[in-house]
């Protein structure tokens, strides 16, 4: 199983102090958080895209090229990469470069974003949001699968005897998760070729979530990809710790009151007690986060937002720590001994370049 961070890169005033970071301090902050997550042993960062303030990593494949070159283990993601509204032959080009850079150690999480301006500001129709998911990753899928794509849809040019360069590194495309907090459509696209679904986990009753991985697990199953339980999962969380609890919530409750995205609305331990947000003691974030497996199964990555809100970066590398020393092996160990045999590790590259090759001798 597949422990990281994600971080959607807003630019938030700190609330204690009033402070907001520049556009650069926050991208800074960023990257050392990355790298931060492989010195205490995390496998996985994952960068937002948004084009639009407050949030700044409207490039992610340009932050975690940089994240690559100054890492070796870490496995590096996008929080969500917008389907939508990106040019798939542009997503198929950046992300098999990333991978021939990074030596493989890449993958993306493919969304349609949760801001509506975006599409005009790229040519396209909000109404069409999911007719774009559907259609454009189709493209996407056989441009990394065919040599030579011949192509005609509804929401973009025609390609003729088309080639996108680079190829994927050693034939293998990188592996797609499909990121969604409601929509089952999303669900059913990624049960279709077999990829990743991920569910955020982060705003809405575990019971959604539930019902969302479910649902998503037996159209798997239906497609013939494997058992339900043998799907590919992931999840989100957001957490923050102090070795008492009570510290914890004393310090990040400013933080939570004003955050731009869940502040002025229900208290701290409304949201704690309806959403999977654990703020606490670390043994309160493992026993949270172990409970997850009760309403989605076992399941192949978990991820944390760690640096939202206006957090500083002090702030974020200490709950970082804390992950890394005191939570993540304890989760590692405890999920790695309920796991059932037959189900699969997270997909990385040398995982499935193995695969291949094992499909390949056999067949």
């Amino acid at each position: 199983m597949q422990f990281g961070i994600f971080t959607v890169g807003d630019v938030t005033t700190d609330p204690t102090n009033g402070r907001t970071p520049s556009e650069r301090e926050r991208i800074k902050a960023m990257l050392a958080i990355a790298e931060k997550a492989e010195e205490v042993g995390l496998d996985v960062a994952a960068f937002g895209e948004h084009h639009n303030p407050p949030f700044v990593p409207s490039s992610p494949t340009t932050m975690l090229a940089h994240v690559a070159a100054r890492t070796e283990k870490l496995v590096l993601s996008t929080a969500t990469t917008l389907i939508t509204t990106n040019d798939p032959v542009k997503i198929a080009e950046d992300f098999a470069m990333l991978q021939h850079v990074a030596d493989g150690r890449v993958d993306l999480m493919l969304g349609r974003g949760n801001t509506g301006p975006v599409y005009p500001w790229f040519g396209k129709d909000i109404r069409d949001g999911i007719d774009l998911a559907i259609e454009n990753y189709h493209l996407l899928h056989r441009l990394w699968t065919e040599d030579v794509v011949d192509w005609e849809g509804k929401h973009r040019t025609p390609l003729r005897g088309f080639t996108s360069t680079p190829r994927p590194l050693d034939g293998v495309p990188p592996f797609v998760w499909h990121g969604s907090i409601r929509s089952p459509e999303i669900a059913e696209q990624a049960a279709y070729y077999g990829d990743g679904f991920f569910a955020n986990h982060i705003f809405w009753p575990k019971e959604h979530t539930e019902k969302m991985v479910n649902f998503y697990r037996q159209r798997f199953e239906h497609y013939g990809h494997g058992s339900a339980d043998q799907a590919i999962v992931g999840l989100g969380g957001q957490v923050f710790m102090r070795k008492n609890s009570q510290d914890a919530v004393r310090e990040f409750r400013p933080y939570f009151d004003n955050a731009p995205v869940y502040g002025h609305g229900p208290s701290l331990e409304e949201f704690s007690a309806e959403t999977p947000l654990t703020v606490g003691s670390p043994q309160q974030v493992i026993d949270r986060t172990l409970g997850f497996r009760e309403y989605v199964g076992d399941y192949q990555r978990q991820l944390f937002l760690m640096d939202h809100a206006g957090l500083p970066l002090k702030t974020v590398l200490e709950q970082l720590d804390l992950l890394g020393e005191e939570v993540v092996p304890v989760l590692r160990k405890e999920f790695a001994a309920v796991r059932p045999a037959h189900v699969p590790d997270a997909p990385t590259h040398a995982g499935l370049l193995a695969a291949r090759e094992t499909t390949e001798v056999t067949a």
